[in-house]
């Protein structure tokens, strides 16, 4: 053999070798060709086993391995001869390539083949004889049983794995043996088969091995499993199945078969759904606390439960339509045809694919299939369903949801990727509330296709402005147009209360408080406001339904039409009879009957209203409503007051609820009002009055509107910011009214009474009792009276079983790194399950006590009262005088006998004797204690060691000197009282007999005090600051904190709720990679250093946890691969990462599992279990069968790697990371969606399956469910996709929602328990349907702004919540880590939505589904999960961006407006305030900053407000003169930092609250906060009026790069810079030719707005890392003018060139109506121009429209000017001379004629800055119009033209020359 093929086959070698062992050099799960077998080969699982064995045994028989290789490969080949499938070909090559070399290597010449079968079987026989496989499960059962496994891990699993191993490649060699021959010896058949039998728990099962048994899961041996299973057996009810259809022998048939058979629903859907269903039994089973029973039976009240929980939605559903549902009677359904109803249903929600968002048509599908099933159940045949029955089968998938799928895709793919309007396609909403109207039965069943509804509309074209002709089926219900007036159209109630109540206080206000019947008559005028506003929103309610009248139901439509006829009917009878009233009244001797009939229509309507809304607000009265519907009056009524939907109906919350929130809001208005009206309305009511009565003011410019007008702009300058104010400033009161009753209901919550580590000491010793109290289920008679000796024993109690939970918690600390061993020490808790009469405290509340106890007792020379009086002021001295008393006294009893024993009772006996007499201080020589404790310290020293003749030696010779010590220097008691004794011990001292025979310390528990003693007498520093790391004293306060606060009591664990945690991922970092962690950035800093240099304490620990010096290059750890894969690790635990989350959500199980493990005896006599050593025993808790089985019962993680398979198929870095998570995380599922491409008809075929994979022994992934879906699941949003395909995975009652950057905590978990029992508590009228649950931001310590970030995230999720909870009962769901009732939710459309764009913010649905579907959300602190944020600043910007954008979609959703229209007042205004009103009210922030700028800019420039200024002077104005020069009152939002301080406050105290205030400060916290301002209300904005809003990735990683200014000028040129500029050009106009009171005036009236114009401007470069060096600024300009200056063109993206990136910020203006919105609002630019010629000396005083004109030809000239010099050279490059000479020509005319200018005319050298200010906006407001934008691709086309003309005529000029 050549040297090269050598070379090969050592590198085929090397990997299958690494194949073998599953690692590659830094740890990761290396799969080979055996583990990238493409999926689109159907039998990928039989062909990746035998690859697998063959590389098991390739060192035993190559001969074999080449057989299996080659069996392998024919199956590839018979299953796709012609390599279509993607990645076959590449699969196929390589596999040749290896069976190739095998050859090479082995084989000399032909191969005979013929002997391989025979190989093949002498083989078999061999393995099972060098394994010992007939011994292997008998030494693992023999284990298992003996119970040696607890403290045997490694033994445990190195049996259970290599037994696996082996009769898996048994089972392999066995079936490629079938495979190639039937011929094989009895013998060999019945061993094969006797194996065969021993591999069935090696089946692929989730979580119950439902169709195999196993030894390794006792799972399916619990009683309620048993219960569930036999439940769903098959019974005489249905009908017999055919004989051939397949089930598994090891298992009976059931109901789910039946249903299988006659629907054809998947193989893998009903495997999956019938763990499903048995998992939601068992646990119901579970709940009910019924005894055990050799045949335990499932109880009829866990059938009910799941029933009605499961059907719920469609029993609702037939109560909407008036429908029968598919029974006659609830009661009549006995216990199995209520399981077959919830089998079929979930079968067929398990395989609806997207169509699970549309949860109504589900009811229907149901509804039709469970009569089909009704039917054949009656003829007791067992036949295909019609419905499903086709000439290629039965087939669910194919003629049920497909037809559907198919026109949801359609639509789907009309949407233009979400740039076409959501008028133009129906999304998921649309088709599911077509189902919401008996019309939907016109669809029949099977379904007729020829329905509009299955109409597939024509692909949109991609000319904008072509129209299809195609019919297209319009929106049903709801049109989203893309317009402000949504907001109008959503909370009119609200807007109509806001401007009748500003009528009312301006009409009040102008009267001067006069209350006359004048100023009642006006105030009366809002009647008219009212009815108009309303008729406005009749209108809107027309034109917003435009695009959905033809598929809307008729009513609805009827509905529209009637209110808008009765408003337009009522605006103008109401108007016209005020208007007649007033005419009335102005005449003499008038009697007024018309403004009496004014006064009764208007009392008559407002009182029924009223009445009615107070009505709405008792319970008993909606339920008497509903009963009344039969009523046509009454239903009349109830459908023009609101329209009925099947959702919202029933909003409604319990009377007492409320009256809290209406409290809470009329605090908040009586706020709002009256600062309204005293300092917004009031003051301005005498300027104006003013302004009005001045008719020849002089203006400067040429007036248009204001001059004969009463000064109409002036005044509209004026009020314009106040108005403005007035609609915003509610928020701000709602801000600090919420925050105070936020820091109310935080403080009786009990929250921050544990703050620091003072006084987490001094309460240490109350939380053994409040963790039995609230975290430990409860126990009989501990909380009985008792005396003080059973308290004494109760608190023992307490601590022992407080203390293993307890120091699982301080281990996993130290396991995260955060404390060190030595911490860890002084932290653990001792068991308190020995014979000490005390309770043991940990010993860092005791460390140095002893010390402290012996210096006061040296010094003492007081009685002994007064000695201990001091010592016991102390507590913790107190106790650690009194352990050491007791411990001294077990160890000496333990260790001597005799005459020793004699010694220590004696001694003991005559303490206790003078501490009764009081007389210590006197039979006892104090002031040798030290002596005593040198002694025993000594002793203590010795017996901690080892035991050997040496130590013995030293141990006796340490107990003689304390006798000694005591004999000769302590005692001062009178010995004759007891001289025998003394008399014995002398003598045997003097003999040298006593001490001599020492019985060596060997209980593990008695070892454990000689060692606790010792530390009690050695460790002389105080431990007040222990732990030193900050993370972990706030774990640790919190976690103490929380066991004061009231929660609900758990439950045993087998009777808690159980629940699934599912994170959805698509492509972040799974786990840091070494590149990644030594790439270093342009200053040489790597993500390691980085992580090193901030959190330096950590990283010591985590060095000395692997062994190493803290010193230690990390070089040396590279060369270790198992040291690299902890430090990858270690980074990844410090970052947003989803090893992060995994292990953080992996402790629910842990939590669990030690739950149950301490819980098994729950004994009555507290006494009796204290003593029990077992009670208390943590060893091995994570490998008891039944914990580990009730965990798994409880408990399912599933994270949902979109892309996972495509990750593996590319053998993407991040795959190999998730498979290592799944190999160290034995419970952790990934759901992913695999791509399969075949070949059908010739033709290529794409298929989608939904698959759920475990890791398995051999390092590999194995398939547990794979699902085949109708096409590609990704229509709408990728994240809720992608939780949609996977949620079929989850199990239980509760799903818990965390995003791929949370973390979890050990402690925290342990509450999860409490938390699930919030379902079953009292929240009000309704159960709870989403638990809202507090996070705690872990990237604050990061950076400054990730401080800001964590600051403001954390007073939401934490003040803000709690508010919105209770009272508001608005909170929605607003992300992660809310815990959702999951059937409530799967039945209902799911935990998100998902339709294109409008769902961008597709959590915050899930809570408004939840809302409208009559669900409750609630919110609990006494639990927290981690969360990361952003850390750099352009990723928080993006993300802001985001979160804007989204909430700009949700203005135009239809859950908005029905949650608006439905809502009661008060409720409604707490949801809009705390949603899209949020960004409203921040957006108006920004606009009145421009409302009250340019106001001042018009006064300036305009000349009214100097003349105004003087007049107000001469006539002495003041209330004028204060109007104009008022502080600017948008300045009052400094209220918003109210909350963050207030809950600073709460949660660090007072002290602590200001500095951290005040470190915010100074690291420019309000500059950032300012800056967010502003990318809020551009993104908000710009998505309402044009679009745009999108899923942006941050990256989430650390920021330790230079961002570049090109990078910050594209990402913040339109959101910041323009705008920032905008508002200095202002405020320097304002400066200019205003009227200003001094500088000092001046600064006072816009140091706000020069402070958001600097925020706005700097803020990139101030939180730039080096944003100031002088290298990097000079290099960032450079590139800056490069990307300024390089030219577009196709191909070339924004991040390259200015001109592609502008195109770019354009291409969102798509419709006419946002370019010409878009062109209205850059028509301000043009007033600058407008206004500041006629100030220029040159006009003089002439206002004509003359000048403006020429100013236009002047910017003319400019521009022909600035082309010129910047005209290309490229065309011109042999004429450089001439060229050169014509721009100088022209520059020498232009300064010339400037100078001209300058000295013939009026112009000045001002005048030319001047035109420089004026022309530069206008400038860019040509750029930015977008109508301008078409024309100027015009002119550029023209320029180019005159180019070559030019160009041309240079040559002409040159050939002359």
């Amino acid at each position: 053999m050549s040297r090269a093929e050598e070379l090969w086959e050592r590198l085929v070698r090397a990997a299958l070798r690494r194949e073998r062992t599953g690692t590659d050099t830094f740890g990761h799960p290396v799969t080979g060709i055996a583990g990238y077998v493409p999926s689109s080969l159907a039998n990928n699982r039989d062909i990746d086993e035998i690859l697998r064995a063959a590389d098991e045994i390739q060192d035993e028989d190559p001969n074999v391995s080449r057989i299996l290789c080659e069996h392998a490969y024919s199956l590839a080949q018979n299953l796709d001869p012609n390599s279509e499938g993607r990645g076959v070909l590449q699969f196929k090559t390589g596999l040749m390539s290896v069976i190739k070399q095998k050859l090479a290597k082995k084989e000399v010449g032909t191969i005979d083949r013929s002997r391989d079968i025979e190989r093949l079987q002498e083989f078999y026989k061999l393995y099972r004889e060098n394994n010992s496989v007939d011994k292997l499960r008998e030494e693992e059962i023999k284990l298992r049983e003996s119970g040696a496994f607890s403290g045997n891990l490694g033994e445990l699993e190195r049996k259970t794995v290599k037994r696996k191993r082996v009769f898996a490649t048994l089972k392999v060699l066995g079936t490629v043996l079938e495979q190639l021959t039937k011929e094989i010896p009895e013998e060999l058949k019945r061993v094969m088969e006797a194996d065969a039998e021993m591999t069935e728990d090696l089946m692929a099962y989730n979580i119950i091995p439902l169709d195999g048994h196993t030894l390794t899961n006792v799972i399916e041996n619990m009683s309620e499993v048993k219960a569930a299973v036999s439940a769903l057996k098959y019974h005489r009810g249905l009908a017999k199945l055919p004989v051939d259809f397949p089930i598994p022998a090891t298992r009976n048939s059931d109901m789910l078969d039946f249903l299988h058979y006659t629907f054809g629903f998947q193989k893998d859907n009903v495997s999956n759904q019938r763990e499903h269903i048995i998992h939601l039994l068992a646990n119901e089973q579970s709940r009910l606390g019924i005894p055990e029973e050799s045949e335990p039976i499932l109880d009829e009240a866990a059938v009910q439960e799941v029933f009605l929980k499961s059907l719920d939605n469609y029993i609702k559903w037939c109560n909407y339509l008036c429908i029968q549902p598919v029974w006659s009677s609830l009661e009549a359904v006995n216990k199995e045809k209520k399981l077959l109803f919830v089998s079929l249903y979930f079968l067929i929600w398990g395989e609806a694919a997207n169509i699970r968002f549309l949860p109504e048509c589900l009811c229907y599908i149901f509804h039709h299939m469970a009569r089909e099933m009704d039917e054949i159940l009656r003829q007791q045949i067992a036949q295909p369903a019609m419905s499903c029955n086709s000439e290629n089968g039965v087939s669910f998938l194919d003629q049920v949801i497909s037809p559907l799928y198919e026109v949801v895709s359609a639509e789907a793919a009309n949407n233009d990727n979400g740039r076409a309007p959501h008028s133009s396609w129906r999304n998921y909403d649309d088709f599911n509330e077509y189902f919401w109207s008996l019309n939907c039965f016109e669809l029949s069943w099977p379904w007729r296709k020829t329905s509009s509804f299955f109409h597939k509309p024509q692909r949109r074209s991609k000319n904008m402005l072509a129209c299809s002709g195609s019919l297209r089926r319009g929106k049903t219900s709801f049109v989203e147009h893309r317009t402000f007036l949504h907001l109008y159209h959503s909370f009119h109630r609200l807007w109509i209360f806001l401007a009748m109540m500003f009528q009312a206080l301006t009409i009040l206000a102008f009267n001067d408080r006069h209350f006359n019947a004048k100023m009642l008559r006006e105030v009366l005028s809002v009647g008219p406001t009212f009815v108009v506003m309303k008729f406005f929103e009749s209108v809107l309610d027309i034109l917003m339904m435009y695009g959905a009248y033809s598929t809307s139901r008729r009513m609805a439509v009827s509905r529209i039409f009637l209110r808008f006829i009765w408003f337009g009917v009522a605006s103008v009878f109401i108007c016209l009879l005020y208007v007649k009233a007033l005419q009335e009244e102005s005449k003499p001797n008038a009697d007024s009957v018309l403004f009496r009939l004014y006064y009764i229509v208007i009392g008559i309507y407002a009182g029924i209203q009223f009445f009615i809304s107070f009505l709405m607000r008792i319970p008993a009265f909606h339920l008497l409503t509903n009963q009344c519907d039969r009523w046509p009056l009454i239903r009349f009524v109830k459908w023009m007051r609101q329209e009925r939907y099947y959702v919202g109906r029933g909003m409604y919350e319990r009377t007492t609820d409320f009256i809290k929130y209406m409290f809470f809001w009329l605090l908040v208005l009586c706020g709002k009002f009256s600062f309204a009206y005293f300092l917004q309305i009031q003051p301005l009511v005498k300027p104006t009055r003013a302004i009005v009565d001045m008719n020849d003011l002089s203006y400067s410019w040429h007036d248009l509107v204001s001059k004969n007008n009463h000064n109409a702009l002036a005044v509209a300058s004026l009020w314009g910011p106040v108005v403005a104010i007035y609609l915003l400033d509610i928020y701000l009161f709602y801000t600090v009214v919420s925050a105070v009753w936020g820091f109310l209901l935080g403080a009786r919550d009990r929250l921050g009474e544990i703050r620091s580590l003072e006084a987490l000491h001094k309460l240490f010793e109350q939380f053994p009792g409040a963790f039995m109290n609230n975290l430990h289920v409860p126990l009989p008679n501990r909380t009985r009276r008792s005396s003080s000796s059973q308290d004494v024993e109760k608190n023992k109690v307490d601590a022992a079983r407080f203390a293993p939970f307890w120091n699982e918690i301080i281990k996993n600390l130290r396991e995260e790194d955060y404390i060190t061993n030595f911490e860890m020490e002084l932290l653990l808790m001792p068991k308190n399950s020995g014979d000490l009469p005390m309770v043991q405290m940990p010993l860092f509340l005791l460390a140095s006590k002893i010390f402290l106890a012996k210096d006061i007792a040296v010094e003492n020379r007081d009685p002994q009262d007064e000695l201990w009086e001091r010592i016991s002021r102390d507590d913790y001295m107190k106790y650690a005088v009194q352990e050491c008393y007791h411990t001294i006294k077990l160890i000496l009893t333990e260790i001597l006998d005799g005459e020793g024993r004699m010694w220590v009772e004696r001694i003991y006996a005559d303490i206790q004797k003078s501490i009764e007499d009081r007389n210590i201080h006197v039979d006892f020589q104090l002031n040798k204690l030290p002596l005593v404790i040198s002694r025993v310290t000594a002793l203590t020293g010795i017996l901690k060691g080892a035991e050997t003749p040496e130590m013995e030696k030293g141990a006796v010779k340490a107990v003689q000197d304390l006798y000694d010590v005591v004999r000769h220097d302590v005692l001062s008691i009178d010995m004759r009282e007891h001289y025998e004794t003394w008399n014995i011990l002398s003598k045997a001292r003097t003999e040298g007999r006593l001490f001599t025979k020492l019985k060596w310390p060997k209980d593990a528990e008695l070892r454990a005090l000689v060692k606790r003693l010792y530390s009690l007498l050695t460790i002389k520093d105080s431990a007040a600051n222990i732990p030193k790391n900050l993370e972990a004293r706030r774990r640790l306060e919190f976690f103490t904190n929380s066991l004061f606060m009231e929660m609900p009591k758990p439950k045993p664990v087998r009777k808690t709720l159980s629940f699934s945690v599912f994170t959805p991922y698509y492509s972040e970092t799974v786990l840091y990679s070494v590149t990644e962690l030594q790439k270093k950035n342009e200053d040489g800093i790597s993500v390691l250093f980085y992580l090193q240099k901030i959190y330096p304490d950590e990283w010591r620990n985590f060095l000395a946890r692997i062994g190493r010096d803290e010193n230690t290059p990390d070089y040396l750890i590279w060369d270790s691969p198992t040291e690299t894969l902890e430090l990858r690790f270690w980074a990844s635990y410090r970052g947003q990462t989803l090893a992060r989350t995994v292990r953080g959500m992996m402790y629910y199980r842990k939590a669990l599992m030690l739950q149950t493990y301490l819980e098994r005896t729950t004994s009555e006599d507290l006494e009796a279990a204290v003593s029990s050593n077992d009670a208390n025993e943590t060893q091995g808790f994570e490998l008891s069968p039944e914990a580990r089985a009730q965990a798994d019962l409880k408990f399912t993680y599933v994270v949902t790697c979109q892309i996972y398979g495509k990750q593996k198929e590319e053998q993407k870095p991040e795959a190999a990371d998730i498979a290592l998570l799944m190999q160290r995380n034995e419970a952790l599922r990934v759901a992913f969606i695999d791509v399969v491409e075949t070949s059908k008809d010739g033709k290529a075929h794409t298929e989608f399956y939904s698959k759920l994979v475990k890791a398995d022994i051999n390092g590999k992934d194995k398939e547990i469910y794979s699902i085949k879906l109708p096409g590609n699941p990704k229509l709408g949003e990728g994240k809720p996709e992608n939780q949609n395909h996977a949620i079929i995975f989850t199990r239980g009652n509760a799903v818990q929602t965390i995003d791929m950057n949370q973390d979890n905590y050990f402690e925290e978990a342990l509450k999860m328990r409490n938390l699930l029992e919030e379902f079953g508590s009292d929240h009000g009228i309704r159960p709870p349907t989403i638990l809202g649950v507090r996070e705690h931001v872990f990237t604050g310590s990061v950076s400054s702004l990730a401080s800001f970030m964590s600051n403001q995230e954390g007073s939401f999720v934490t003040m803000g919540q709690r508010v919105l909870a209770n009272p508001l009962k608005i909170r929605m769901h607003y992300g992660h880590p809310d815990v959702f009732d999951r059937v409530f939710h799967i039945t209902r459309g799911g935990i998100s939505k998902a339709s294109r764009v409008i769902n961008i913010s597709e959590d915050i649905f899930a809570g408004f589904n939840s809302t409208l579907r009559q669900g409750n959300i609630t919110h609990h602190e006494y639990i927290q999960v981690g969360k990361g944020r952003d850390v750099g600043l352009n990723q928080i910007a993006v993300f802001e961006g985001k979160v804007a954008g989204g909430n700009g979609e949700q203005v135009l959703s239809r859950d908005v407006y029905r949650l608006g229209q439905l809502l009661d007042f008060f409720r409604m205004m707490s949801f809009y305030y705390t949603s899209v009103g949020y960004y409203f009210c921040t957006m108006l922030t920004v606009l009145t900053v421009y409302a009250f700028l340019y106001g001042k800019a018009y006064l300036a420039l305009s000349g009214v407000g100097e003349s105004i200024e003087v007049r107000a002077q001469i006539l002495n104005n003041t209330a004028l003169s204060a109007a104009l020069n008022t502080q600017f009152l948008f300045q009052i939002g400094i209220f918003t930092a109210v909350p963050m301080i207030l809950g600073f406050i709460l949660e660090q105290g007072f002290l602590k609250a200001i500095v951290s205030f005040v470190t915010m400060q100074f690291q420019l916290c309000t500059i950032f906060f300012t800056f967010s301002l502003g990318t809020r209300t551009h993104y908000f904005g710009r998505t309402i009026l044009h679009g745009g809003a999108g899923y942006k990735a941050t990256g989430r990683g650390f920021v330790v790069r230079h961002i570049k200014f090109a990078e910050n000028y594209r990402l913040y040129s339109r959101s910041h810079f323009v705008k920032g500029f905008e508002v200095v050009l202002l405020l320097i106009v304002y400066l200019a030719y205003g009227y200003n009171d001094g500088a000092i005036g001046y600064i006072l009236l816009s140091i706000s707005s020069w402070f958001m114009a600097i925020s706005w401007l700097f803020a990139p470069y101030l939180f730039n890392p080096s944003g100031f060096e002088w290298q990097k600024v000079v290099e960032d300009f450079k590139d800056w003018t490069n990307w300024l200056l390089y030219r577009g063109g196709i191909g070339v993206k924004g991040e390259e060139s200015w001109e592609a990136w502008w195109d770019e910020e354009l291409i969102h203006i798509r419709t006419l109506g946002g370019r010409i919105a878009e062109t209205i609002l850059s028509l301000r630019f043009f007033i600058f121009q407008y206004g500041i010629v006629y100030k220029l000396h040159l006009q003089g005083s002439d206002t004509s429209l003359t000048v403006y004109g020429l100013s236009w030809i002047v910017l003319a000239v400019l521009i022909i000017l600035f082309k010129v010099f910047t005209f290309s050279q490229k065309i011109s490059v042999n004429f450089q001379l001439l060229l050169r000479f014509i721009q100088g020509l022209s520059f020498l005319l232009a300064i010339a004629g400037l100078a001209v200018a300058v000295a013939l005319t009026n112009l000045s050298i001002p005048d030319i800055f001047a035109c420089i200010l004026a022309f530069v906006p206008t400038g860019w407001g040509l750029l930015s119009t977008h109508f301008y934008t078409n024309l100027a691709h015009a002119i550029c086309y023209q320029f180019r033209s005159f180019h070559h003309l030019f160009g041309e005529l240079l040559l002409q000029l040159g050939s002359q020359l």
